[in-house]
């Protein structure tokens, strides 16, 4: 008895007067709108940023892939650090910088200042993200948890998918600066909220791996700088042969540590559990083609079909806008049914969508003809994000739901960094900004491709376990993933 209630009073579980449910996922979704709209927000702004600061499609490329980048491959780092030093307090500081940064890159005077304050965005992003699910998880009742994923995905992946829209509006409106300066006040209210109304929690025994930081981090970089590289350099250059070779090496480094060192950042025992492999395999593959497509479908509405920045993003909106009208519902199915077949039949839906854009773009394509592929893609993107958020957090031990959170998100935006490297590459190979003609010819096989990778997606989603019912009772819990992953 006296080992169970200290196991119910652990860290992990703590709550306070001042961290109550509803505050909890106001702050941790406010938050997670804020790292996740940078993803994206700045692709409606990219012709605006090109006339204004100059550079080619390749500078382009790294106002949106140094955040992901950095934001990528500190995101495991910046779990560990909340486990160990204070969830709520290095959230603070995740903000922090956060703001800062997105001051910085409005006041930016040149292209390479706008890509590094975009990389500092990346690291405060980092710090934050993977805490607003820890924080929200201790905060709500088990019970509760699929509605307050729900809800935390939709807003999630209205920020991702409505990047494009708000981007446009602020651009076309008001100035491409505004996409950054509409971070800061929203960063400077959340800082004395978080303060007084989260909790605070640890995680017992939490250690910080320095090592392990490190090989994941140069090798990730080391692979998206090849790939971002690779169509301007030339795929046999040597720049690019180094970067791709030395990033595998690095990264099969942190695997062999990952499985040899006794406190890693990230165990790879983890991955004995299907139900953790496959959620991990399905998000990674899931923003590797979403990513990619977007960033390049938000350019062909606005240099091939001539819409305004704010008319492309008002055009996408049955896309961008159906995570906040389906994902608290996909959560609350997740709860009665399992996640597996809601993630499952989203990102199928999601593949479908991709794949009908890539029938009908045309020079001179209608909306009418592309509405039916927005309206399944943003059905598909829906039903993934909140049972994905389920899933990834019942697939573990409560005392390692941080590091499992910055996993996933880590591979999220290693797989977004990598399709826009990909899908340019692509792109750049068999089309260009020439012609209405040569940038379909690009797109083309890019949308293909992205929709390739998001069915392989849907493939891993049904690789996890489905929820099985005992015979013990009408009463008896399902077998959840958390259960198989103890059993190994």
């Amino acid at each position: 008895m006296p080992e169970q209630k200290a196991q119910a009073q652990a860290p992990t579980e703590e709550t306070t007067s001042r961290g109550g449910t509803v505050w909890a996922l106001v702050i941790t979704s406010v938050a997670g709108f804020m790292a996740a709209l940078d993803n994206l927000v700045v692709t409606t702004a990219l012709p605006a940023i090109r006339e204004d600061l100059g550079g080619a499609l390749h500078d382009l490329e790294w106002t949106v892939s140094a955040y992901t980048l950095t934001f990528a491959v500190l995101l495991m780092f910046g779990a560990a650090l909340g486990d160990r030093f204070g969830r709520r307090r290095l959230f603070t500081v995740g903000i922090t910088v956060f703001t800062a940064a997105s001051a910085a890159a409005a006041l930016a005077p040149g292209l390479d200042a706008l890509i590094a304050a975009r990389a500092v965005q990346g690291v405060g992003a980092a710090i934050m993200m993977p805490l607003t699910l820890t924080l929200l998880t201790a905060a709500v009742p088990q019970a509760k948890r699929g509605m307050a994923y729900g809800i935390w995905g939709a807003v999630n992946g209205l920020a991702v998918a409505s990047g494009p829209l708000i981007g446009g509006s602020l651009t076309e409106h008001v100035s491409w600066q505004w996409i950054f300066w509409l971070n800061v006040p929203l960063g400077l209210a959340l800082l004395p909220l978080a303060r007084l109304r989260l909790a605070e929690s640890h995680a017992p025994g939490a250690r910080l791996d320095a090592v392990g930081t490190l090989l994941a981090s140069s090798g990730l970089f080391g692979i998206v700088y090849a790939l971002v590289r690779g169509p301007i350099d030339g795929w046999s250059s040597a720049t690019v042969l180094v970067s791709l070779s030395a990033g595998v090496v690095l990264l099969g480094g942190f695997v062999r540590h990952g499985m040899r060192h006794k406190a890693p950042m990230l165990p790879m025992r983890l991955f004995r559990s299907r139900a953790f492999a496959g959620i991990n395999a399905a998000s990674l593959l899931m923003f590797l083609g979403m990513f990619g497509s977007i960033f390049l479908l938000s350019q062909y509405m606005q240099i091939v079909l001539g819409y305004s920045p704010t008319e492309a993003g008002l055009r996408m909106l049955p896309w961008t806008g159906m995570p906040m009208l389906i994902s608290p519902l996909a959560g609350y199915l997740s709860d009665r049914i399992g996640g597996r077949p809601v993630v499952a039949a989203g990102l199928f839906l999601q593949a479908v969508g991709l794949a009908w854009y890539a029938v009908v773009v045309a020079p001179d394509a209608s909306y009418t003809a592309q509405l039916p592929a927005l309206i399944i893609s943003g059905v598909g993107m829906s039903l993934y994000f909140a049972p994905a958020s389920n899933l990834v957090m019942s697939s573990v031990r409560p005392q390692e739901q941080g590091i499992a959170s910055g996993a996933n998100n880590a591979l999220r935006e290693v797989g977004g960094a990598l399709g826009i490297a990909v899908m340019s590459s692509i792109f750049s190979a068999q089309g260009g900004y020439e012609s209405g003609w040569d940038f379909v010819n690009g797109l083309e096989p890019a949308l293909w491709v992205g929709s390739a990778v998001v069915a392989l997606a849907a493939v891993a989603a049904l690789c996890i376990p489905s929820r099985r019912r005992t015979a013990r009772g009408a009463g008896t819990p399902a077998v959840t993933p958390q259960d198989e992953l103890i059993a190994v």
